[in-house]
């Protein structure tokens, strides 16, 4: 079986490691059962090595841990460095850099999605391919 490539963003990673359980946590689930090759940027680590900390209270994991997780992360996904966004009708710049990085994914064919919960991307859908994880997990079965 082949595995899907997407692009998971910051907030998908924060809700599937805080609950497994969801939606987001069974996208993980798939991803380190093969199912999804996941594609971040430095970017997007960075991002969650930043929140990660704030929600210890849900996932458990203390500062090392959380730590020990980002470099993990490093290793297991494909990194790419982000393609520039100009004229984009993003209003938070810190959406920039994780529309370009599923536009660099695109481009190198590594990904075929950006599964976010983040509104201001999900506006962009008609535009680019991007999904919530509900909608990227109906269209694929479940995995």
């Amino acid at each position: 079986m082949s595995s899907l490539g997407v692009v998971l963003d910051t907030n998908v990673l924060l809700s599937g490691l805080a609950y497994p359980a969801s939606v987001p946590g069974r996208l993980l689930a798939a991803w380190r059962f093969g199912a999804l090759e996941v594609v971040l940027s430095e970017f997007i680590l960075q991002e969650l090595r930043r929140t990660l900390p704030r929600l210890s209270h849900r996932h458990g994991l203390d500062q090392a841990a959380s730590d020990d997780l980002i470099d993990a992360l490093t290793i297991l996904v494909e990194l790419v460095e982000p393609q520039v966004v100009r004229d984009s009708d993003l209003s938070d710049r810190n959406d920039l850099p994780v529309l370009g990085t599923l536009l660099a994914a695109l481009q190198l064919g590594s990904a075929l999605v950006l599964i976010t919960g983040d509104k201001a991307l999900l506006a962009l859908r008609e535009r680019y391919p991007i999904r919530t994880p509900a909608e990227f997990w109906a269209e694929h079965g479940g995995l």
